[in-house]
């Protein structure tokens, strides 16, 4: 799955155009390399992603092309 719809169906980033944009300015790493937008996610892949202040690192646990609001917490893994 590309990253930036990960980011969008675990609702890491509420939209997918806002992911696009955090890629694009290098404000997200896949396993300690920044990443773009298109990059292929998979389990196991750790993601930082900086917001402003606060940085967030994340474990990918399952990727799903359609996730409901209650179950997109078990998409990935708090670090």
């Amino acid at each position: 799955m590309r990253l930036d719809k990960f980011l969008k169906v675990s609702r890491l980033i509420k939209r997918r155009t806002v992911a696009n944009e955090a890629c694009d300015g290098g404000r997200v790493s896949v396993n300690g390399s920044p990443a773009k937008a298109s990059r292929e996610v998979k389990p196991g892949d750790v993601i930082e992603i900086r917001f402003g202040e606060r940085t967030l690192r994340v474990e990918v646990a399952s990727v799903g092309e359609n996730t409901s609001k209650a179950d997109a917490p078990a998409m990935y893994r708090e670090l």
